[in-house]
């Protein structure tokens, strides 16, 4: 079995649209766990606040599997790939870990560059995972998240229960 974590966004009717990818998730992963829920500010372009969280669960699905299960999930939610990278988003569900893996093909990138990047990443991973090591890194996501500059993202708890 495998320790998979997938980080949820959403910016587009993002209360039903995270509930709904969380939904999804919980149908084919029974075991899953989810962060807190946060409010941000659009990153990358000029749009909508987004809610994100992270998610945790265990599968004896292959890395390949679950990447295909996560676009398809988006697929079915209206997600679109037409157009710039950062962009409003219906259903965003990004393969942040899978165990200690280290994949960089097929379109895969895990660990994910965004968890040392983002604190709508990085914070809700440190809270499901603290004691778990970044794969490259060799530190905790707990240390990762004590170091990281608070000031360079603004995050906002949000009173959601997917």
């Amino acid at each position: 079995m495998a320790r998979v974590y997938v980080s949820i966004g959403s910016n587009i009717d993002r209360e039903r649209h995270v509930a709904a990818g969380v939904a999804e998730l919980r149908a084919e992963f029974a075991n899953l766990a989810c962060s807190t829920v946060y409010e941000t500010e659009a990153v990358g372009f000029d749009g909508d606040p987004f809610y994100n969280l992270v998610v945790a669960f265990d599968t004896d699905r292959d890395i390949h599997a679950v990447a295909a299960l996560l676009r398809a999930i988006e697929d079915r939610h209206g997600r679109t790939r037409a157009g710039p990278r950062f962009s409003a988003r219906t259903l965003d569900l990004d393969l942040l870990l899978y165990d200690d893996a280290v994949v960089r093909e097929d379109g895969l990138d895990v660990p994910r560059g965004e968890i040392l990047e983002n604190a709508f990443v990085l914070k809700p991973l440190a809270e499901l995972a603290p004691d778990t090591a970044h794969p490259t890194e060799g530190e905790t996501f707990a240390a990762l998240w004590a170091r990281f500059d608070p000031s360079k993202q603004a995050l906002w708890p949000v009173a959601l229960n997917p």
